[in-house]
């Protein structure tokens, strides 16, 4: 079943003229859980069908447990010059709530290892899980920062609708964590980050100097993407396009030689001005709104100079001339400004 799907992903690529870019990310699931020879053989594709550029950030999402020394050298050989794992936590009790499969001494010994072969070595990690104490956080959260990582990016957890937590929750077999705990959580993230020499740059993600993410960067940016597989969404030419989520209804699709798309949608200068505004804001350096206009040929001052004046006034935006950038308190209210620039 895994040769299909490469080689069905690897089809969806060969439809692209070989275009240039900078920034590559391989995940969305973890790749890292193919054998040796699978990766290898989808990192050589991937180097046929697209030109990356000398200076290019290559990604690999993985989890901890499949991290060994001959996947890792496969990667370093292939150019990876960046890790992602989704560690989630280094405290059993959490890591059995959270269902992950990995122990906290294979986290950090995959963090060890990966920052000997690749060097980069961003993490995930997840706080306000259930029952979890401010205390508790800051323990998870300082065994994360004393090993070798370049990158952070921490997630409250979040109760949705239809997921295994929000139906405990509803059964009442778990309890959220309360708000003011949460923030305290969140702010303790940013202020040790900093201590440690990871600097605070977007909601939720910290770096040190020179290791922000530049493919999240672009994403965040609008600067468009590529992407291929079940349930891959792209933005190209100012089009969206979602391949089926169902892996059998997208195989299906490219043995027939068939389109992957179930969504499609071109988006209005309009709404591409607006989301870059939106999603630029989550930056911590916030935007500059005559040089976003000037890109995108729409008068953000007029569309959105209402939103701007409302968050402002009500103390969640600061402006210095055409520059805006979320204030201290706009911080921890980031999705509310976004929503009102998004209109």
């Amino acid at each position: 079943m895994v040769q299909p799907f490469l080689s069905a992903i690897d089809q969806e690529l060969a439809q692209l003229d070989r275009p240039s870019i900078d920034t590559l990310f391989l995940g969305g699931g973890t790749p890292t859980h193919l054998s040796v020879t699978q990766l290898e053989w989808l990192l050589k594709q991937i180097e046929l069908r697209f030109c990356l550029t000398d200076q290019a950030e290559r990604s690999v999402e993985a989890n901890p447990e499949d991290i060994d020394e001959d996947k890792l050298r496969v990667l370093a050989d292939h150019g990876i010059n960046r890790i992602s794992l989704g560690v989630q936590s280094f405290t059993p009790s959490k890591l059995k709530l959270l269902e992950r499969s990995h122990t906290a001494s294979q986290a950090a010994a995959a963090i060890e290892l990966a920052a000997k072969w690749i060097g980069n070595v961003s993490i995930d990690l997840i706080f306000a899980a259930p029952q979890e104490t401010v205390s508790q956080w800051q323990s998870d959260l300082q065994t994360a920062l004393d090993l070798p990582i370049h990158h952070l990016s921490t997630y409250a957890l979040t109760f949705e609708k239809g997921t295994a937590f929000w139906t405990a929750k509803r059964a009442g077999r778990l309890d959220a964590v309360d708000e003011a705990s949460e923030v305290v959580m969140y702010q303790t993230t940013r202020e040790r980050s900093a201590v440690e020499g990871l600097r605070h740059y977007e909601i939720s993600n910290f770096a040190r100097d020179g290791f922000r993410c530049r493919h999240n960067l672009a994403y965040w940016q609008g600067r468009g993407w590529y992407a291929a597989g079940p349930g891959a969404a792209r933005f190209v030419g100012g089009r969206r396009e979602v391949n089926h989520r169902s892996t059998t209804t997208y195989l299906k699709r490219m043995q027939q030689n068939e389109s992957p798309v179930a969504e499609s949608d071109a988006i209005t200068p309009l709404q591409y001005a607006r989301e870059r505004a939106a999603f630029g804001i989550r930056l911590i350096d916030g935007i500059d709104i005559a040089e976003l206009a000037h890109e995108t040929q729409i008068d953000l001052h007029r569309e959105c100079g209402d939103a701007i004046e409302k968050s402002i006034a009500q103390g969640l935006l600061q402006r210095q001339g055409n520059h805006i950038r979320l204030s201290e308190q706009g911080i921890l209210f980031a999705d509310s400004v976004a929503s009102e620039l998004l209109g």
